[in-house]
């Protein structure tokens, strides 16, 4: 199965993948427990950050997106 991630409605990033490895900026790999789903924050508020809370329910985090095809990459 391929990683599958969903940009939810005022919401988190929900990340779905088999066998998932998030590292820190200082290349520390987060332990996820064995976890194959995660949420990672879109609202910057979090205190578990890069992973979701939940804060978003309070801080009136409003976000609707829709998927849309990028533009062609450049070349060179």
């Amino acid at each position: 199965m391929p990683t599958k991630i969903t940009v939810t409605k005022n919401a988190s990033y929900r990340i779905e993948c088999e066998d998932m490895e998030i590292y820190d900026a200082n290349g520390n790999k987060y332990d996820l427990a064995g976890r194959t789903t995660i949420g990672l924050c879109r609202c910057g508020h979090s205190n578990k950050k890069p992973f979701c809370d939940g804060s978003h329910k309070s801080c009136g985090f409003e976000s609707d997106v829709t998927a849309y095809a990028l533009e062609p990459k450049k070349q060179g």
